[in-house]
C-alpha cells in the first residue's frame, strides 16, 4: 500500500490539537488530524468547565470538545479516528504509521498528544472522577468553595494546589506519604504557615468513601498502621502528570520528565518542521485555554515554516531553469 502524502499532520485532539486544526485549515494547509486513543483529550473526562472564556454559563468538558471538533471540521480540517503508533523524524517528509498499518508522509508535524494525570490506583478514583475526585485544583476547586477537601502529594504542584484551595475552602487536609516533602523550601514554608491547611505526615490514602459523590477519605499512617477517616467533599490528586511523549523518545529533545522542549516563545522543537503544543510541552499551566493558545501558535509556526519551504523550492526550481 502506497503512503499518503499530506502537507500538515496533527497528532492529538484536545484543545491544542483542535485549535491548531482550525488555524491551519483557515490557512489552506489542509491539515489531517488523528484523534488518538481519547478523542478530545483530558477534557472528555471532566464535568463542568467554568473558566474557559465564551461559555458564560459554563460547559461540560465533552460538549466543549465537540464544539472544538465541529468548528475544525467546518473550517475544512480532515479529522480522523486513529492512533499514531510509530514515527520517523529522521528526514522530511516525516514518516508516520497509524494503527500499525496505514503510512503517512507529512511535510510538517504538530504534536498535541497532551499529558495524563498520575493516579494512586484506587478503584474509587475512577468511579468518583468528576464527582469530587479531581487531578486539577485550579479547574475544579471552585465547585467546593466553603467546604473541606483533601489533597494528596508532596511536591511543588501539590503545595501550589493546596494554597489555591486554601483560598476557597474552609480546610485543606494535605496528605503526605513520607515524613518530608519534595517541594522547594519556599513552597513548604508557605503551606506550613497557612492556617487552614493541615498536613498529615506519613499518611497514605487507602480509599475514597461515598456512593455518588466524595464524602470522606480513609487514610493509614504508614508508620503505625493506624487507620482513620477524614470527612471531605473533594479529593484532589497532585502527584504529577505524565506527558504523552513516549512515541517521540530518542527523536526529540525532552526534559528529564519527558516533556517535549520547545524553543522559547515558539512551538519549534529540536527537529525542524516538528512543532509541539499543549500539555505535552507545558508542565506549568496545563489549562485548556493555554493549550488552545499554544495550538494557535503551532499552526502559525507550521504555516510560516511550510511557506518558507515552498518559497525555497520555487527559488531553487527557478535557478535550475535559468
Amino acid at each position: 500500500m502506497s503512503a499518503e502524502h499530506v502537507k500538515l499532520l496533527i497528532i492529538g485532539s484536545g484543545p491544542a490539537g483542535y485549535t491548531a486544526a482550525i488555524y491551519a485549515a483557515r490557512a489552506n494547509l489542509h491539515p489531517v488530524l488523528y484523534q488518538g486513543l481519547q478523542p478530545g483529550g483530558q477534557l472528555t473526562i471532566t464535568t463542568e468547565v467554568e473558566n474557559y472564556p465564551g461559555y458564560p454559563e459554563g460547559v461540560q468538558g465533552p460538549e466543549m470538545m465537540q464544539d472544538f471538533e465541529k468548528q475544525a471540521r467546518r473550517m475544512g480540517a480532515d479529522i480522523r479516528f486513529g492512533i499514531v503508533t510509530a514515527v520517523d523524524l529522521s528526514q522530511r517528509p516525516f514518516r508516520v504509521r497509524v494503527d500499525e498499518e496505514k503510512e503517512i508522509l507529512a511535510e510538517a508535524l504538530i504534536i498535541a498528544t497532551g499529558a495524563s494525570a498520575k493516579w494512586l490506583g484506587l478503584e474509587a478514583e475512577q468511579r468518583l472522577n468528576g464527582m469530587g475526585v479531581s487531578a486539577c485544583a485550579v479547574c475544579d476547586g471552585f465547585f467546593f468553595r466553603g467546604k473541606e477537601v483533601a489533597i494528596v502529594g508532596g511536591g511543588d504542584t501539590a503545595c501550589e494546589e493546596a494554597l489555591y484551595l486554601s483560598k476557597l475552602c474552609t480546610k485543606v487536609h494535605m496528605l503526605v506519604r513520607r515524613d518530608q516533602m519534595r517541594a522547594s523550601q519556599i513552597m513548604q514554608d508557605r503551606v506550613k504557615h497557612t492556617p487552614n491547611i493541615q498536613i498529615y505526615w506519613n499518611t497514605q490514602a487507602i480509599d475514597i468513601l461515598g456512593e455518588h459523590k466524595v464524602e470522606a477519605v480513609k487514610v493509614k499512617n504508614t508508620r503505625t498502621g493506624e487507620e482513620s477517616i477524614i470527612p471531605v467533599s473533594a479529593f484532589f490528586v497532585a502527584i504529577g502528570h505524565q506527558p504523552n511523549s513516549q512515541l517521540f523518545a530518542g527523536q526529540l529533545e525532552m526534559d528529564e520528565t519527558g516533556y517535549i522542549r520547545t524553543r522559547p516563545g515558539s512551538t519549534h522543537t529540536s527537529v525542524e518542521g516538528v512543532f509541539a503544543c499543549g500539555d505535552v510541552q507545558d508542565k506549568i499551566y496545563r489549562q485548556a485555554v493555554t493549550a488552545a493558545g499554544s495550538g494557535c501558535m503551532a499552526a502559525l509556526d507550521a504555516e510560516r515554516f511550510l511557506s518558507a519551504q515552498e518559497h525555497a523550492q520555487r527559488k531553487q526550481a527557478s535557478s535550475a531553469v535559468g
